[in-house]
């Protein structure tokens, strides 16, 4: 039998929690749904397919569920606000540096790195993407896909992994508000902590088949993860796992858009 004190407590509880402002509801992309990553470029998707990412500076496809593409930690493509120049002329303080006093770089794709290594900085970095997090919303599109959540790895030290979850915790936080569903991209070493924690809606991954890693995301999200593979191998072994239950599909390393020499785009066959 509980205690008079406990229930009391237990009350308060409720109402607390009862107290928060409602959020506008958000829609997520259907479960195991055919799926396309256009990231590389856009162009008109198959007809199956119900769900697109694309870029932030391009148009949704308004018969399908879209979500928009940004580069949360890192610097965006140059010639868009946000791109490597941008930050050096106006934040410049806001970019991890080398002991040379040059921007950190991501050598693969040229970009600098934001540097969330404090509250102050975090917020203003925030400040500045929720201007490009509103515009996702204003153009149609359902839910957001934040890029580098691993970008702690190449920081050479200027922060970490916790200084990430900080900083997502306020982007989901302001996303959701929009009443947008934002995708963990990557970085399976959150754990349960992505969708309990910072309360990412579900996932994006690359090549967790071949990291070994997609157990850890279906523990997190159940099968309300989509799955990118870049080889053949890693992909149908894909489908054979968990084709039909997850959104599995296969893509060009650099995704580039459909007639380009390079472009590849599998789905997994129906299971019979």
């Amino acid at each position: 039998m509980k205690t008079a004190a406990a229930a009391a407590a237990l009350l308060l509880l409720v109402t607390s929690c009862s107290s928060e402002p409602d959020l506008p509801h958000r829609e997520l992309p259907p479960v195991g749904a055919v799926f396309d990553y256009q990231i590389g470029g856009a162009y008109q998707p198959d007809v199956p397919v119900k769900i697109v990412v694309r870029d932030r500076s391009k148009t949704p496809d308004g018969r399908r569920y879209n979500i928009c593409y940004l580069n949360a930690l890192q610097t965006q493509p140059e010639g868009m606000e946000g791109g490597l120049n941008w930050w050096r002329d106006n934040h410049a303080d806001l970019l991890v540096k080398k002991k040379n006093g040059e921007p950190a770089i991501d050598d693969e794709w040229n970009e600098g790195i934001l540097d969330i290594s404090s509250d102050d900085k975090r917020a203003r970095i925030l400040e500045i993407q929720k201007k490009w997090i509103k515009g996702c919303k204003q153009s149609l599109f359902k839910g957001v896909e934040p890029d580098n959540l691993d970008s702690y790895t190449r920081s050479d030290g200027a922060f970490d992994l916790n200084a990430t979850k900080e900083f997502m915790k306020g982007f989901v936080r302001y996303a959701h508000e929009q009443g947008l569903a934002v995708a963990q991209k990557n970085t399976a070493e959150l754990g349960t902590a992505g969708k309990r924690e910072i309360g990412f809606d579900f996932a994006i991954t690359e090549e967790c088949q071949v990291n070994d890693e997609c157990g850890r995301y279906a523990e997190a999200f159940g099968d309300n993860f989509i799955q990118i593979e870049y080889t053949d191998d890693a992909f149908q072994k894909a489908c054979a796992d968990r084709g039909g239950r997850v959104s599995v599909i296969r893509r060009d390393r650099n995704v580039v858009p459909y007639g380009h020499g390079d472009y590849v785009y599998e789905v997994c066959p129906p299971r019979v």
